[in-house]
């Protein structure tokens, strides 16, 4: 896999009059609607006042988009009639359709499962005689591997919520913090998932330590705490090693939490036993600001930034309608260096169940348990505007101008077409996009996301 460049490049760019730019709307009355294309001229007057374009300035690669095949998404989808599956499955990650490639596992339950479980619950049992993945056999691990049989290039996320709590000071699952003395059988129950998993047909691409790394959600819910010297010393002398001596070409990331935490990142990244190990940060947005993974970004310019949460609320009565809220916030995650854009459960019920957490998140879509209707998030739509028009391999490129409520990002894919995202939270006005000598005026109506695509 590239490296994300350490910082932007130049390059020489033909200035020959680019092709027309295809058009896509979400808006009050459309979703992701295509429209007439738009013609690029000369232009005129005073870049001021536009959002201007500078492929000649590349930044990050581009690893995808996607959300989390959580324990109960995995649960409702496997309980769909196969043929309603396949559609879903088909309408999310097919590459000619909404392209979600990049998806986040748990190691284990996640507040969002059917039940807390480990791979190895019950008495201490440092030599992992009962370790087994047998609950996922049911329904994770074949709605997985129908994932991956409709997109084959499906990069996979593992984090655990908790490890077993046997290896914890509470003896639970439920919150507590780990114990050190349990750090050598726990890299090994990283490894035995790891090649479980691939045994039985789901390589997995990367691993975090511990999903948000400092709360232990007031033992509401799987959860763990892991202070910052532990986490360093568990990849340094624990993980790390035994990847290395099983050969296990997975990668580590670190953090797997908040903007606000950004300290303890460039802490850890600065001691070379833990940063020999690590391919980069995973970055939560719930408290915070994005710009922190720039600010880590630029003391390690050799580490990658990946956003590996964020989801909305089902009792939100924006839920199928805040896609304007989501096109500005992916737009501030990947000017910050992020590399993918993860979102929470991919699939729930009308209730965001099964649940045995105390928060209420929604699905990238809900399925209605009772009758099997789809209901789209507005993330969903969000993640329409990004995910069909910047594909793996892109590189995000230089886009300025501050024009007032509107976010905008833009991006070369590896084909040679060019994508900029533009997200008005605003009132309907109309914009000027300047490439070079050349400009383009779209009309973008009131909060809406609106796609770009040229060559």
């Amino acid at each position: 896999m590239a490296m994300a460049q350490a910082g932007p490049t130049r390059a020489q760019d033909n200035q020959t009059m680019p092709g027309d730019a295809s058009v896509w709307t979400t808006a009050a009355d459309r979703r992701f609607e295509p429209g007439t294309a738009i013609r690029w001229r000369e232009a005129r007057g005073s870049s001021a006042d536009a959002i201007v374009l500078d492929p000649s300035r590349k930044f990050q690669e581009i690893l995808g988009f996607g959300a989390a095949f959580t324990d109960a998404s995995c649960y409702v989808l496997h309980n769909l009639r196969a043929a309603a599956r396949a559609e879903v499955l088909s309408d999310l990650l097919h590459p000619s359709k909404l392209g979600l490639s990049v998806f986040r596992i748990c190691i284990g339950s996640s507040d969002y499962a059917t039940k807390a479980y480990s791979f190895d619950e019950g008495e201490s049992d440092s030599e992992l005689a009962r370790f087994s993945i047998d609950h996922d056999r049911e329904h994770i691990l074949p709605v997985l591997r129908e994932a991956r049989a409709v997109n084959p290039n499906l990069f996979l996320l593992a984090s655990p919520w908790s490890p077993p709590g046997w290896m914890k000071a509470n003896g639970s699952m439920l919150g507590g913090s780990m114990r050190k003395s349990n750090f050598a059988p726990y890299a090994q129950y990283f490894v035995r998932f790891l090649k479980a998993y691939a045994e039985a047909g789901v390589p997995v691409q990367a691993v975090t330590v511990q999903n948000e790394v400092d709360t232990d959600q007031d033992g509401r819910m799987p959860a763990c705490l892991w202070g910052q010297e532990y986490e360093m010393e568990f990849v340094a002398k624990h993980l790390g090693p035994q990847f290395a001596a099983a050969q296990i070409g997975t990668q580590i990331w670190i953090l797997d939490h908040n903007y606000n935490l950004w300290g303890r990142a460039l802490e850890e990244l600065d001691d070379p036993a833990v940063s020999r190990y690590v391919d980069g940060v995973a970055w939560h947005g719930y408290a915070g600001h994005p710009s922190a993974m720039a600010r880590v970004h630029d003391a390690h310019p050799d580490k990658h930034a990946y956003w590996t949460e964020g989801g909305p609320d089902i009792g939100d009565a924006r839920y199928q309608t805040d896609w304007s809220h989501w096109g500005a916030e992916f737009a501030d995650i990947l000017r910050n260096w992020a590399r993918c854009i993860i979102g929470w459960n991919i699939v729930l019920d009308e209730a965001g169940k099964p649940n045995i957490g105390p928060f209420h998140c929604g699905g990238t879509i809900t399925v209605h348990s009772k009758t099997g209707e789809i209901t789209r998030s507005g993330q969903y739509w969000a993640l329409s505007h990004y995910s069909r028009a910047i594909r793996r391999g892109a590189r995000r490129i230089e886009s300025s101008g501050l024009v007032s409520s509107v976010s905008h990002v833009a991006a070369v894919n590896p084909d040679g077409s060019y994508a900029a995202v533009l997200t008005n939270a605003g009132a309907e006005r109309r914009v000027t996009v300047r490439l070079s000598e050349k400009e383009a005026e779209v009309r973008l109506p009131s909060d809406s996301i609106t796609t770009l695509r040229w060559r």
